[in-house]
């Protein structure tokens, strides 16, 4: 029961500040210090939605298929990728800076090239989201792997261990804790990256949604949107959690034991 009630409590500040933000942003619409055109009340927005229900959830189902994908083959290049660099030091000097010069790049500048070369079908979004998503969870397993306290493996070492037991007992769940942390970023930018890809192009999708919303100035909708987006990124970082827990029973065996 006590720690139930420690939950709810610690929730409570994110829902007041919610909250908040939930009367300013209607209480700006009710006095009209920004026109309706350009801001849309709460209510409008969820009418809106309630309305183009069916139509936003058939295209959320190719955006997220196309994040889905993105994210599953940025996730094993950056594993095979830091794992080489990880083993290799001359591999980490080689491609290391070549790995921060890429995400000095802007996404918006990439996706119109990428478009060019692969045409209008889900293999630039793909692409896209794959490369939005790589480095995050790149720099975190790398972060991870030197992260891990060296006398653990010393003491593979000194037992006989070979390399792939040290790094299957050692450095990868040692590594666990940044990867996930590098994971939600990823899961974020995801959807966020299909979704941009296919402003510029595209048949389906929650971006090729908003584009015509936009064009027919259906700003509500357009809201509506946003925030289902928003929604849908809070609950893939929310199964990333999960996932986490469920990957690394000894950190809530700590907690226990901590409370």
């Amino acid at each position: 029961m006590r720690r139930r009630f420690q939950s709810i409590t610690n929730k409570l500040p994110a829902i007041i500040s919610m909250g908040i933000l939930l009367a300013l942003w209607h209480f700006l619409c009710i006095t009209k210090v920004v026109p309706d055109f350009m801001l849309p009340s709460p209510k409008a927005v969820a009418i809106a939605f309630y309305e183009d229900l069916d139509l936003i959830l058939e295209h959320a189902g190719v955006t997220l298929t196309e994040a889905f994908y993105g994210l599953l083959i940025g996730i094993l290049f950056a594993f095979v990728i830091a794992t080489v660099m990880e083993r290799w030091n001359v591999m980490y000097q080689a491609f290391y800076p070549i790995m921060i010069v890429t995400q000095t790049i802007p996404t918006i500048a990439i996706a119109p090239l990428l478009v060019l070369w692969m045409g209008f079908g889900m293999e630039p979004k793909v692409t896209l989201v794959a490369i939005t998503t790589f480095f995050p969870v790149a720099v975190g397993l790398l972060d991870g792997y030197k992260s891990v306290d060296c006398d653990y493996i010393h003491l593979m070492r000194s037992m006989g261990a070979s390399r792939y037991r040290i790094f299957v007992n050692v450095k990868l769940p040692g590594a666990l804790p940044h990867f996930f942390s590098g994971l939600k970023v990823s899961t974020s930018y995801a959807v966020v990256g299909a979704v941009i890809s296919e402003w510029l192009g595209g048949f389906e999708g929650l971006g090729v949604y908003m584009t015509r919303v936009k064009k027919a100035y259906a700003f509500d909708r357009m809201f509506a949107v946003i925030l289902f987006i928003v929604v849908i990124s809070l609950l893939l970082m929310l199964l990333v959690n999960l996932m986490k827990t469920i990957c690394m029973p000894w950190i809530r065996m700590e907690k226990r034991r901590e409370k």
